[in-house]
């Protein structure tokens, strides 16, 4: 998924920072990364560390991280049960009738083809959790493979704030269903939906992993038709782009971020705590310095010259590309 802050492509300066700071092995720690997103930082720690701890308020990403972080061994039948999904005839649900131009609402997320067959997978996965048919681990692999497989197909400028006029070329391409791989581990591993600050309290490890929302951007509503397809329940979309209730993170408020940012890591019980932020994000690099300072010993690693999130190439919303100064800050606690 092309995602709002996603650390892809900054693997390997996370990499190679946390394990010049760390000198005990990392499959004797636990790994703790508290905003998760899509889940590729824990992801990437999974089969290195002892256990991993992840966590993110929004269902989507819940969905995501229960499958790739929560979710070890292998999922029985799961090309049988792929493969019965991609074949279930369309239906009109609550995706087409108002995220389809279609549907009652002439909304443009998704081809009216597409919105019928997300319905139709999702109708099915929730009737076959309902019998017992498959267990919690499946249920959530495939709901992670529905979300990643519909988002590739999703007629937007990569976030979901508005939907293009017309339909894009990547939009035009029937959905697969294809199986959301996770890394397979001999450890079990915990995953949470949990506001941060309120879960902090009841976790603790080795290295703590913070990726928290730089700016005023909300997740919630950035990626709201993915909330959607994964709770798939019945609500009233609201104004032009159908947005839900969604709640807002103190992280993307000027006026709340730098105490709810102090308030996390003086109850943080972890060892060493990793902090990416960029130079565009509402703390400024002076002001996590003097609240990391407060704890215990400070360092900062920079990445100079990462290329910022934008919208598809390929969309008539793309956004001329640029690049921001990426930080990595480094606590350990004393």
């Amino acid at each position: 998924m092309n995602y709002i802050g996603s650390k892809r492509t900054l693997l390997p300066f996370l990499q190679s920072s946390i394990r010049s700071i760390i000198s005990e092995p990392l499959e004797e720690l636990v790994f703790c990364d508290l905003f998760a997103g899509t889940g590729i930082v824990a992801s990437t720690f999974k089969p290195l560390v002892k256990q991993v701890i992840a966590n993110d308020f929004e269902y989507y990403s819940y969905v995501l991280i229960r499958n790739y972080i929560g979710n070890h061994q292998p999922v029985p039948r799961r090309n049988e049960l792929i493969k019965e999904l991609n074949q279930l005839p369309p239906k009109k649900g609550f995706i087409y009738e108002h995220y389809c131009a279609g549907g009652k609402s002439n909304r443009n997320y998704f081809t009216n083809t597409n919105g019928q067959k997300i319905d139709a997978i999702r109708a099915a996965i929730e009737n076959w959790k309902t019998k017992n048919r498959i267990s919690d681990n499946t249920y959530f692999f495939l709901l992670a493979s529905l979300l990643e497989s519909a988002d590739k197909v999703a007629n937007t400028a990569s976030v979901y704030g508005a939907y293009l006029k017309h339909i894009k070329q990547s939009a035009q391409q029937e959905l697969k269903l294809l199986p959301a791989e996770f890394p397979l581990t001999p450890q079990q591993h915990a995953v949470y939906q949990k506001d941060a600050n309120k879960l902090i309290s009841s976790v603790s490890g080795d290295i703590l992993y913070l990726d928290p929302p730089y700016n005023q951007r909300q997740y919630g509503a950035n990626y709201h038709l993915l909330n959607t397809i994964a709770q798939y329940t019945a609500f009233k979309p609201k104004g032009i782009t159908g947005l839900p209730d969604y709640q807002k993170s103190a992280y993307c408020k000027k006026n709340e971020v730098l105490s709810t940012f102090r308030d996390l890591i003086a109850r943080a019980d972890f060892k060493y705590i990793f902090l990416s932020y960029n130079n565009e994000g509402l703390m400024s690099v002076k002001d996590v310095q003097s609240i990391l300072e407060e704890h215990g010993q400070y360092q900062l690693f920079t990445q100079k010259g990462y290329q910022r999130f934008k919208a598809d190439k390929d969309s008539d919303r793309s956004h001329k590309a640029s690049t921001t100064d990426e930080y990595l800050h480094v606590l350990r606690k004393s």
